[in-house]
């Protein structure tokens, strides 16, 4: 933790280099991810501060919209597209990911009945996948792709979709190589960027 505090101090002596975020934000893309630590948005895509809206979750999930029940996952995806007008969406999943992983091998979760609610809204059919491959790269890609087609029930997403003002990416990082491959629905596969 010392070493967390001793670079917040040192970070907070270059206000000049953060002044015009004062002005207000407006990034192009949302992201969201896993809140997994080895998954670092701003690392990955090179990003500086004001040009990434993060929406980060266990498993990178995106529960489903219910106009009766609001979440802080839907208020951040309504927020991104409505009132910051991002043009671009990416869901990123990631190798060794433990939200899939403990539902392609079926773990007991009722320790974290928390942890275990919430992976239920994962995806309707679970992950499926190999139990046996410790990067569940396969069931990664279609929880990408699940939580994709999550995002078009949302009503803001869906009109944007709908006039072209809103793109949609599928990615997933390679924790162990730094890899990140796309989703390509022509070849309906995962590859290289």
């Amino acid at each position: 933790m010392q070493t967390l505090i001793d670079h917040a101090r040192r970070f907070g002596r270059r206000p000049e280099e953060f002044a015009a975020l004062a002005a207000g934000q407006s990034p192009d893309v949302l992201f969201i991810t896993c809140s997994d630590s080895r998954v670092v948005p701003a690392l990955i895509t090179g990003s500086r501060p004001g040009q990434l809206f993060e929406l980060r979750t266990a498993g990178g999930i995106v529960p489903p919209y219910a106009t009766g029940n609001p979440s802080g996952e839907a208020a951040t995806v309504e927020y991104a597209v409505e009132v910051l007008g991002v043009e671009d969406v990416v869901v990123c999943g990631h190798s060794h990911c433990g939200a899939v992983g403990s539902l392609v091998r079926g773990d007991d979760l009722s320790a974290v009945p928390a942890v275990r609610d919430w992976l239920a809204h994962a995806a309707p059919d679970g992950a499926p996948g190999r139990a046996d491959d410790p990067a569940v790269a396969e069931a990664v890609h279609g929880h990408v792709l699940a939580q994709l087609l999550r995002l078009r029930s949302y009503p803001c997403v869906d009109r944007r979709l709908a006039d072209d003002r809103i793109r949609l990416h599928g990615w997933y990082y390679e924790v162990h190589t730094g890899a990140v491959r796309a989703y390509r629905s022509e070849a309906d596969s995962f590859e290289a960027l």
